[in-house]
């Protein structure tokens, strides 16, 4: 039975991939023209297909959608009985049905081409009332379907996600949109977090900033450490501008030293000059930073270096940059 089932899902697998493979091909004049046309949209691109390929096509639209194409998917049954209206006079339908026959979707093609609005089809029939009413053709016709009864859609869904893909990615590429686009539609997400999160949004402020005057003992350093709970505290001058940090480490350091932390001054075991960041640099900079000095916690400074704020690695964690 373990045999049955890798040899099922290995020839699903190269089914599939050579259908993806057999795009390739059919990327000509036809594509240009669908970029062409959803580029220059003024509207939004409606994505629109029944059943399997419905579900395609909430995906493709998605997809568009966080890529910087504004889309959304039309469901042909519901556009049948009155949400055609969300269909504008500026935007453009994207079509998808493998056969181009689906009921559904053709009753919809005449009252779409009245209101003169573009239609690109997703279908593997050219002569299909799909392909006939639409303006450009995209084909996603496989060799065979990976179902062994060759009756359940796989490798023809498949094949449409991809093509799917590929618009929106040359769009997106053509759009010239950058990763801190892609944040602004993802707010939510972890990737949002990284990308928009600045260290002025996690950062300790006064007056749970852990910091002592250059003057301090270890001692002094030690309890501001434990009372801030950051693991380090920043140490200032006279001017009020930081003149270094003391960390857990530099303690372990001191201890093998033997140093007396009672009479010992910080400002003799402290770490001159320790990194530090800019309160508007994105929390995933800083998170860089820390990885590539082995460090665990950073001050946060202004322009003058006067410490303004300081993080660890944990509140990193906590606001989800990790």
């Amino acid at each position: 039975m373990q045999d049955t089932f890798l040899a099922s899902a290995r020839r699903v697998i190269n089914i599939e991939t050579q259908a993806i493979a057999d795009l390739e091909g059919r990327l000509n004049d036809d594509f240009v023209q669908a970029c062409t046309q959803l580029y220059t949209c003024r509207g939004k691109v409606v994505v629109c297909g029944m059943g399997k390929s419905g579900h395609i096509g909430n995906k493709i639209a998605a997809t568009l959608a966080s890529t910087g194409t504004p889309s959304f998917f039309m469901h042909p049954g519901e556009a049948n009985h009155g949400d055609l209206g969300m269909l504008g006079k500026e935007d453009v339908l994207l079509a998808i049905s493998n056969s181009g026959e689906t009921a559904e979707l053709v009753n919809l093609l005449p009252v779409v081409k009245r209101l003169n609005v573009p239609i690109i089809a997703m279908t593997n029939n050219r002569q299909s009332s799909l392909g006939q009413h639409a303006d450009v053709m995209l084909d996603i016709s496989v060799a065979e379907e990976a179902c062994s009864l060759g009756l359940a859609p796989t490798s023809s869904t498949t094949a449409t996600l991809v093509m799917g893909d590929a618009l929106a990615i040359a769009l997106l590429d053509a759009r010239g949109f950058t990763s801190d686009d892609f944040a602004l539609s993802h707010p939510g997400g972890s990737l949002g977090r990284k990308l928009l999160l600045k260290v002025n949004d996690i950062m300790l402020k006064a007056p749970d900033l852990p910091l002592v005057p250059y003057t301090a003992t270890i001692t002094e350093a030690l309890l501001e450490i434990s009372s801030k709970g950051l693991g380090m505290t920043g140490i200032v001058d006279d001017s009020g501008l930081l003149a270094g940090v003391f960390t857990d480490g530099d303690l372990r350091r001191v201890l093998d030293s033997k140093a007396d932390i009672h009479t010992t001054g910080i400002a003799e075991v402290m770490t001159h000059n320790g990194k530090t960041i800019g309160a508007d640099e994105l929390a995933v900079e800083a998170l860089n930073t820390m990885e590539a000095c082995s460090i665990t916690a950073l001050m946060v400074v202004d322009d003058k270096r006067r410490p303004i704020g300081a993080f660890n690695m944990h509140m990193l964690l906590k606001a989800g940059v990790l």
